[in-house]
């Protein structure tokens, strides 16, 4: 089965403020989920999951690609 261009970018290393800003997403929604569930608010439960999940989800998309240099051609390892 041949790799398409969405997979092998989901798969590439996530920079560390993406990665940071993806884990924050996910801890506001279950601390927001379960104030929901606690006061029976379901629709707000729902609501935070979904977005909290396709937050964390949709984070693994970026990445950096590494810099060719003009001088010698290689690649270097992009900043963080």
């Amino acid at each position: 089965m041949k790799e398409t261009k969405l997979e092998k970018r989901y798969f590439k290393q996530t920079p560390k403020k993406y990665r940071k800003l993806g884990d924050a997403l996910l801890a506001v929604s279950t601390t927001i989920t379960t104030y929901a569930i606690v006061e029976d608010l379901k629709w707000l439960a729902l609501t935070a999951v979904l977005l909290g999940s396709a937050g964390k989800f949709l984070s693994n998309f970026f990445s950096e690609e590494p810099i060719k240099t003009i001088e010698n051609g290689n690649e270097d390892k992009p900043q963080d």
